[in-house]
């Protein structure tokens, strides 16, 4: 059973939303034939793509409820039957990431692309071998990485994209967890980085679904998120345990790609002879793979 739940926001951007959103739906309605989603046709079929009540059906929701969301009415609908909805229309991962967007509700299964980089940048950051480098962004997702970045905590490239966000990989993935050889003190800070980035998005579907996810999946994460610390970006030595070449201690430098503290350049540099001489050894075994 559907709970309609009233839209509490007020003004015109709510009122802007909500059409942009019956004017989405529509439109994505209109473009798929019934034989698509396999339905007949019928010969008095008028409709160009889909009826209401047929995208009602698909999605499992009341023909009256989904009419409304596509007159624009003060509503509020669940992830679950956007989700649902999603699914009845075929949309495609950008056009999923918008239906969520102007709902303004969280995606509970998040488009598994991961948005790369310019072959430039990607050149750079191999250019800058042996040292482990990455592209991230503001949310901790790796958009990308060189090969040495890639065997730093773990094999990233047998990570599926979806999951290669620093914060989730430092909670959920026991390779990558065991590499950091001050977890705590570690998992404490970055999230209390992320909180602190989080105040410019908090509404955000994306940002709102990690931390559901990093809730659901970690009691750990539940208790330090709790915690509601705070912390600004800083650069300091960090240790890591790689698993083939043993302790590293390295310089973390971040440089901003644009205007604003969104994507950024983070590269780890040797703090010490011994450090360097590892890491150019992991570059080896980096090479080797390839090979």
């Amino acid at each position: 059973m559907t709970t309609v739940v009233r839209d509490t926001a007020t003004g015109s951007g709510a009122e802007i939303r909500r059409g942009e959103l019956a004017a989405f739906l529509r439109s994505r309605r209109e473009r798929i034939t019934p034989e698509q989603v396999g339905l007949p046709r019928g010969r008095r079929r008028r409709t160009p793509g889909l009826r209401r009540e047929e995208v009602a059906h698909l999605s499992a929701v009341g023909v009256t409820w989904y009419t409304w969301l596509e007159q624009a009415r003060d509503i509020h609908v669940s992830a679950q039957v956007l989700d649902a909805i999603a699914r009845a229309l075929l949309l495609d991962r950008s056009e999923r990431a918008h239906l969520f967007a102007l709902a303004g509700a969280a995606d509970p299964t998040p488009a598994s692309e991961c948005v790369g980089v310019s072959q430039a940048l990607q050149t750079m950051l191999d250019q800058l071998e042996p040292f482990p480098a990455c592209v991230q962004n503001s949310r901790f997702d790796v958009l990308a990485y060189n090969s040495t970045y890639g065997l730093l905590l773990c094999d990233l490239d047998q990570v599926p994209p979806e999951d290669r966000n620093c914060l989730w990989l430092a909670f959920t993935h026991e390779g990558w967890r065991t590499g950091l050889v001050e977890r705590d003190e570690v998992i404490r800070l970055m999230a209390a980085k992320f909180r602190a980035a989080m105040a410019e998005h908090v509404a955000e579907p994306a940002w709102k679904a990690l931390v559901k996810r990093l809730e659901d999946a970690s009691p750990e994460f539940r208790e330090v998120w709790a915690r509601h610390e705070v912390l600004r970006p800083s650069d300091k030595v960090k240790l890591f345990r790689q698993s083939q070449v043993g302790l590293l201690r390295l310089s973390a430098t971040s440089l901003w790609t644009g205007p604003n503290q969104g994507p950024k350049l983070l590269t780890y540099t040797p703090a010490d002879t011994e450090s360097r001489e590892r890491l150019e050894r992991l570059q080896e075994l980096a090479s080797a793979r390839v090979a």
